[in-house]
């Protein structure tokens, strides 16, 4: 099925990325805020995702 190489290749690209930075989520992190960063300064639009509410509480 062509969904599974897709998947496939986009979960080999995702693990070559993570072994770059020896699978240390936080520097990962850095990086993708650091790519995010420079997409911005080239003029790229990011979406800011709304506020969550707090849960209401529930009376019993």
């Amino acid at each position: 099925m062509k969904t599974e190489s897709i998947l496939d290749e986009i979960r080999r690209i995702r693990d070559e990325h993570a072994k770059q930075f020896n699978y240390d989520i936080d520097a990962i992190f850095a990086d993708h805020r650091r790519y995010a960063a420079e997409l911005k300064k080239q003029g790229w639009k990011f979406v800011k995702l709304p506020r969550r509410r707090a849960p209401a509480k529930l009376v019993a």
